[in-house]
């Protein structure tokens, strides 16, 4: 028996800046982590455009809600929570994620946090730490226990390089090409599989 932890966005629901860039016809919004990899940098970028166009945190909000699970996440996800513990570690923050949370069963989420100014607007985001994805796996490991981790983007990299086997799920040809080391799973039927797996006997110690 081991851990599962999960990305969330790009493995069981859509980019949630992605659709927000779309709603409001402004490109900028579209790039992720798979485009710049420096958390900090891209956020503020994104604070900046939010702050220029007038785009407060309910007209996000009112975009996630008409959002849904990818095609297969909500049976990939239940089929892993049968036989394996779950926690989804993401660069989300909890504003967002409540009606993806509704729709996937309310599986464990630790991800971050975002300060409002008066008007509605997101004034600053708030991180639950840093590099908390990779201090999470971590902590799971020192407390015995073995961690599978997928994910699709740069974020993720420290997470799967943390954990007893990292998984990309889907990844952009150049996030593949830099860090071959790491399986790919192309569809949720075979990164359930993946997950599944048993580890190897002598990878179980690892952490401990």
């Amino acid at each position: 028996m081991h851990i599962v932890c999960l990305d969330l966005e790009g493995v069981l629901t859509p980019e949630v800046w992605v659709a927000v860039a779309t709603r409001f016809k402004d490109e900028r919004l579209r790039l992720t982590t798979r485009d710049i990899p420096d958390y900090d940098r891209l956020m503020r970028y994104r604070l900046k455009i939010l702050r220029e166009r007038g785009i407060r945190l309910r007209d996000i909000q009112a975009v996630i809600r008409r959002l849904k699970p990818l095609p297969g996440a909500v049976a990939f996800l239940n089929a892993l929570r049968a036989t394996h513990q779950v926690i989804i570690l993401s660069d989300t923050y909890y504003e967002f994620a409540g009606p993806f949370l509704a729709q996937l069963g309310h599986p464990t989420l630790w991800c971050h946090w975002l300060r409002t100014d008066r008007d509605g607007m997101i004034a600053d985001y708030c991180l639950r730490m840093r590099n908390s994805k990779r201090h999470a796996v971590q902590s799971l490991k020192r407390l015995g226990f073995s961690v599978v981790a997928a994910g699709d983007s740069y974020n993720d990299l420290a997470m799967l390089q943390a954990a007893d086997r990292g998984i990309w799920f889907r990844p952009p040809p150049t996030i593949r090409k830099a860090y071959p080391q790491f399986p790919v799973a192309t569809s949720h039927r075979q990164l359930l599989r993946s997950c599944q797996q048993p580890l190897p006997p002598h990878r179980r110690a690892s952490g401990r």
